[in-house]
């Protein structure tokens, strides 16, 4: 009888480890995703500055900042991951389309404001890619945690489940093509 009680208090010592740690790492994962979101919501705020002040320069352009205002409000407007992160990767593209575009006017790319709102946006987009690092770091333990012996015995009745990373989509790692008057160029 002893021996039972013994055993049973080391398994409940063994389930509340268990938990517990996950529960660790699972408040680490959305700290991480609260993280990612501040610093969406700095970019998401500065986006509209960005496009009036190409607007200014490259008023003809007006589908390429379109894209932009229409990438960022869906964005706003995700609520799951997988719609979080595709409208990211739009923003993503429509931003580079628009850097792509400042080439082709030497005066907007002078533009003092153009220039302040380029450096800061390359900083939010650096911090970003920390928060999304640290993010995916934190998931993949979370993961590695559940999926290990006993772990994975333990947390799938008591409702602890996986994560999804925050990935890149195949079209946000690629170079934008921007058409001026027939010419291609690449950025």
């Amino acid at each position: 009888m002893i021996y039972a009680l013994l055993i049973l208090a080391l398994l409940a010592v063994v389930v509340v480890g268990v938990y517990n740690g996950v529960i660790r790492l699972k408040n680490k994962v959305e700290e991480a995703w609260a993280d990612i979101d501040t610093q969406l919501k700095r970019r998401y705020d500065l986006l509209p500055n960005l496009v009036e002040t190409v607007k200014g320069y490259a008023s003809h352009e007006a589908q390429t900042l379109e894209k932009v205002i229409q990438a960022r409000n869906s964005a706003m407007n995700a609520k799951t991951l997988p719609e979080k992160e595709q409208a990211e990767n739009m923003i993503a593209g429509a931003l580079k389309t628009i850097f792509a575009l400042s080439e082709n006017y030497p005066d907007l790319k002078a533009n003092a404001s153009f220039m302040n709102l380029q450096n800061t946006l390359k900083e939010i987009e650096e911090h970003i890619q920390l928060s999304r690092r640290y993010y995916n770091a934190t998931v993949r333990d979370l993961n590695t945690k559940l999926e290990v012996f006993p772990n994975n015995v333990i947390a799938g009745p008591l409702g602890l489940s996986k994560k999804e990373f925050f990935q890149a989509n195949e079209g946000e790692k690629e170079n934008v093509k921007v058409n001026f008057a027939g010419d291609d160029k690449k950025e």
